[in-house]
């Protein structure tokens, strides 16, 4: 078996504490099973599938359950538990710490906290927070402070404010679309072109976002300040992961889109079934459009310019 090697930015981990608020509040991932979880198994996968580091997060539908001192206390102890994670093995773990949005207060806390005091290596946003959407003037303070933190920002898609199709939970079918969707309104509102030290991860290969973008720039007509090329200049600025889109249908699309060094490997573990997850790697590796040098920078050096940690590791 290969040493492992890859970086994947797009890893979960379920908290004991976290899976009972869950419950409590009846929550779900969006209508999609919430899986068992543990650090040993965790491991054990990144092994098998020659992951050297995972980047942990909470998935859909984070901190906040409409209660914002509960959502602060949810916060605080995911990322707890997550930096105790990394700090026993930084070879394996690291995380992007979870905020209490839409409490812009609590957020900007716990950014501070998590980030200073716990050494997250980013932090996780979902892609809308209660039915708003991150381009919301109401969240301009958060992006301020992440941007003169030069953060890294991993967006994870959640369930839009419309009705899940029957037989289709949103994961399958609604969270590209969510993740497009704030995508393109935090390009609209200017939150891209004003905060450009912040690097922005955008979950599942931007959701249809690089197969759809010079469409999305004719959102100048109808948004003064803005031009086709400014808007497709700020899609440009966006990171992508590969979880659950390293197909042939997808990965030209992204590569045709995607600024040099913005893809980076994702698993989307344990949302996504290991047997599942085996065949996109291997769809990855086999993938025969890929210039000189593309492949190793998915797996492993575009993460090390986001994560220097890494590079010295």
């Amino acid at each position: 078996m290969p040493s492992p090697y890859r970086v994947d930015v797009h890893q979960h981990l379920i908290p004991p504490a976290y899976r009972e608020v869950m419950d409590r509040h009846g929550a779900t991932a969006a209508g999609w099973p919430t899986p068992a979880w543990d650090a040993r198994s965790a491991i054990a996968m990144m092994d098998r599938r020659s992951i050297a580091t995972g980047i942990l997060s909470i998935s859909s539908p984070g901190t906040h359950f409409g209660d914002d001192s509960e959502a602060r206390a949810v916060a605080r102890g995911v990322n707890e538990y997550s930096a105790e994670l990394a700090k026993d093995r930084p070879d394996r773990f690291g995380f992007f710490a979870g905020l209490p949005l839409p409490d812009v207060d609590g957020a900007l806390s716990e950014a501070a906290y998590a980030l200073d005091e716990l050494h997250a290596d980013g932090v996780v946003l979902m892609s809308n927070v209660r039915g708003r959407y991150l381009g919301d003037k109401e969240f301009e303070p958060l992006w301020a402070e992440l941007d003169a933190r030069a953060a890294v920002v991993f967006i994870h898609p959640d369930a839009p404010p419309m009705p899940m199709l029957e037989g289709m939970p949103s994961p399958l079918l609604d969270f590209p679309f969510d993740t497009t969707r704030t995508a393109v309104h935090m390009t609209l509102n200017g939150v891209m072109s004003r905060h450009t030290r912040m690097k922005v991860i955008l979950s599942h290969a931007g959701g249809f976002l690089p197969y759809a973008a010079w469409r999305f720039t004719g959102g100048a007509q109808f948004n003064p300040g803005t031009t086709p090329i400014g808007i497709l200049t700020d899609l440009q600025r966006f990171y992508f992961d590969t979880a659950l889109s390293s197909t042939p249908s997808a990965l030209p699309s992204l590569l045709a889109f995607a600024a040099p060094g913005h893809i980076l490997y994702g698993s989307d573990f344990p949302f996504a079934p290991e047997e599942h997850g085996g065949l996109l790697d291997s769809m990855l590796d086999g993938y025969e459009g890929f210039e000189p040098g593309q492949l190793d920078a998915i797996n492993r050096g575009s993460a090390e310019v986001l994560f220097p940690r890494l590079a010295a590791a």
